[in-house]
Order: structure tokens, then C-alpha cells, then sequence
């Protein structure tokens, strides 16, 4: 039996120029049935190459745990940071360009300084009351 087939947002922008960093955001929540409680903002936002870009995340209310990814078009989700609270649990993402914060009873944010043509990307945040510890086999 074959998987179905998933549909990835569109995040194209017909008139970006090669300099035009287009960034989509969406916020997700939980396996099952989607129902979107988490609040990213904004939506979505088209800059120029150099120029700063933070986007927000308001979790869901008792989630503990706020994720951030990137998929670049056409490939994987690729994790960028994980929080607890406001302490960073685990960190893939480019540290010299890229940073995160999770205030306690604030926002959550990514912001990428001196945006590249490769930062074009969604940008997805997600939020959990609890994670899964990671556990390697021998």
C-alpha cells in the first residue's frame, strides 16, 4: 500500500528577484487530526538579501516545550532549535547568523541576521506539553 502523497505550502513569490528572500511561517501542533494552536506571526514576509528577519512564536497555553524548523523548497524539515521553557534543550542551527529565545510568558522568536539566498524557506514552530528524550542503540 502506498503512502499518500502530502502538499507542501507553496511559499513562491512570482516577482522575488534572485536578491528576494522569501520566508513562509506557519505554526503546528501535535500528530492526528491538525488543528493549528500555536500563533507564529508573521504569516509570511519577502526581504532583501542582509537584511534581519525575526519571526514570533506564541505556543499553545501549558504546552512546556517549543520547537523551530526550516524546510527549504522541495526538501525535508530540517530541525533548527528546541526549548523547554526558556532553556535551550537542543540546537542544530547555523549559530552565526541564526538565534533563538523563549521568554518565560513571551513570545518565542528566531531571527536570522544578514538573511543569505539560501535562507529562503518555511520556517515552522511547533509547541508540545512533552518530548520525547532521544535514545541511541548500541
Amino acid at each position: 500500500m502506498r503512502k499518500p502523497k502530502r502538499k507542501t505550502p507553496d511559499c513562491s513569490c512570482p516577482h522575488s528577484a534572485m536578491r528576494t528572500m522569501v520566508i513562509c511561517s506557519m505554526g503546528l501542533l501535535g500528530a492526528g487530526s491538525f488543528v493549528a494552536e500555536v500563533t507564529q506571526t508573521p504569516g509570511h514576509l519577502i526581504e532583501g538579501k542582509g537584511q534581519n528577519v525575526k519571526m514570533y512564536c506564541v505556543p499553545k497555553k501549558g504546552h512546556d516545550y517549543v520547537f523551530w524548523y526550516q524546510q527549504i523548497l522541495k526538501k525535508e524539515f530540517k530541525f533548527l532549535v528546541s526549548f523547554q521553557y526558556k532553556i535551550v534543550l537542543e540546537t542544530e542551527m547555523p549559530k552565526e547568523r541564526f538565534s533563538a529565545e523563549c521568554p518565560q510568558n513571551s513570545a518565542c522568536s528566531l531571527e536570522i541576521h544578514s538573511m543569505e539566498l539560501q535562507d529562503s524557506a518555511m520556517y515552522l514552530c511547533a509547541s508540545s506539553e512533552h518530548t520525547v528524550i532521544n535514545i541511541s542503540e548500541p
